[in-house]
């Protein structure tokens, strides 16, 4: 298949992407002729609203943005495919599909996948939280049937927690639970992490901390070959863990495979790529939302500072950030700087920050 060349590709819809478009089509930057935004697919979710859906309370509709609107406002041309495979030292993505995209300059921003466990008999239906539209398909398919399953929820923080909320209160047969290989919410303040346990247990929902799952067998989740709960399900939100390809990309990614970048978001092995949101390493910025979207600032001024030469802007993380934390009533617990508080009042707050960013970025 004959490769087709392009100055700037934008890999992945993700929020710095979307906040950098945004940007451009609020300062009037066109980019390149040719440009393309590569997403799996037409449309991309807004994570900060997902337990939201799983809880009914916002339709798919609300949850997602159409990415042809936007791309079309800004001149870049929407092309849906998945990365098989990336070639940095000769700078080329290879699509599952076969086709070949050559770049002059490349962003990342395509996310991570949640850690599984590692060995699985595949007697427990297992679900990543991501991507959302592969997983809405299984919540889909559990709402329908509404049967007594056992369905567990591994991780320990906030995707994990606002999940299990959601679809405790979606799945009314359902025996919902939460496992956690350490701490629930670990590195947040001690006193949301004592709201969160009192809103599971008034919710009649089990909580097992320190508790490491590895492997699948014969319909239990276990640690080593200890049986710790059987499970019909198996909704895996454990954090992040990179794409498999970049690990065989020639970026020099760290320790867990998510590509190292400097102050400009640039990778520190390839100045023509960079990198941002969860799939990339930066001292100082954790894989948060809340830290893509102020990435997704910087990169709509990296971006034409880099395409003509110029010197590029700084990104610097913040020191601290809110996090909200949706109870899947309408409410939510508030962190910030070692503070917590809880009710509807934030809950509110939540939705006009979700809805906002979505109100901006659907055209």
């Amino acid at each position: 298949m004959k490769p087709t060349r392009h100055t700037l590709i934008l890999a992945g819809a993700g929020h710095a992407h979307l906040v950098a478009m945004r940007g451009w089509i609020d300062n009037g930057f066109r980019p390149p002729e040719g440009t393309i935004l590569l997403s799996p697919s037409s449309h991309a979710w807004y994570s900060g609203m997902m337990p939201g859906l799983v809880a009914g309370r916002f339709t798919e509709e609300e949850c997602a943005i159409e990415l042809a609107p936007l791309c079309d406002a800004c001149g870049v041309e929407l092309l849906t495919g998945e990365i098989g495979e990336l070639k940095a030292t000769s700078r080329e993505l290879v699509l599952v599909d076969g086709r070949i995209l050559q770049y002059d300059y490349l962003s990342l921003n395509v996310g991570s996948i949640p850690p599984q466990p590692e060995l699985n008999d595949g007697s427990i239906n297992v679900a990543p939280a991501k991507p959302f539209g592969a997983f809405n398909k299984y919540w889909q398919t559990w709402r329908e049937q509404n049967d007594s399953m056992q369905l567990a929820v591994l991780g320990g923080g906030a995707a994990a927690f606002e999940l299990t909320l959601a679809l405790h209160k979606s799945l009314p047969q359902a025996h919902v639970s939460l496992i956690c290989s350490g701490d629930l919410l670990d590195g947040y303040s001690p006193g949301l992490r004592k709201r969160a346990i009192k809103i599971l247990h008034e919710r009649g929902l089990k909580l097992r901390k320190d508790t490491r799952i590895n492997c699948i067998a014969n319909g239990w989740l276990m640690c080593d070959e200890k049986q710790i709960q059987k499970a019909n399900a198996l909704v895996v939100a454990t954090g992040a863990a990179p794409q498999p390809w970049q690990a065989s990309s020639g970026l020099d990614c760290d320790s867990k495979g998510f590509v190292r970048v400097g102050a400009n978001l640039q990778s520190e092995s390839y100045p023509e790529v960079l990198a941002s949101g969860d799939c990339a390493s930066q001292p100082g910025t954790p894989h948060s939302g809340v830290y893509a979207v102020r990435q997704g600032g910087a990169l709509s001024d990296i971006i034409p500072a880099l395409l003509a030469g110029k010197t590029l802007r700084e990104y610097q993380p913040q020191s601290r950030s809110l996090a909200l934390l949706a109870t899947a009533d309408g409410s939510a617990l508030l962190n910030y700087d070692g503070w917590s508080a809880g009710g509807r009042i934030f809950g509110m707050w939540k939705d006009y920050l979700d809805l906002s960013f979505m109100r901006r970025h659907r055209l």
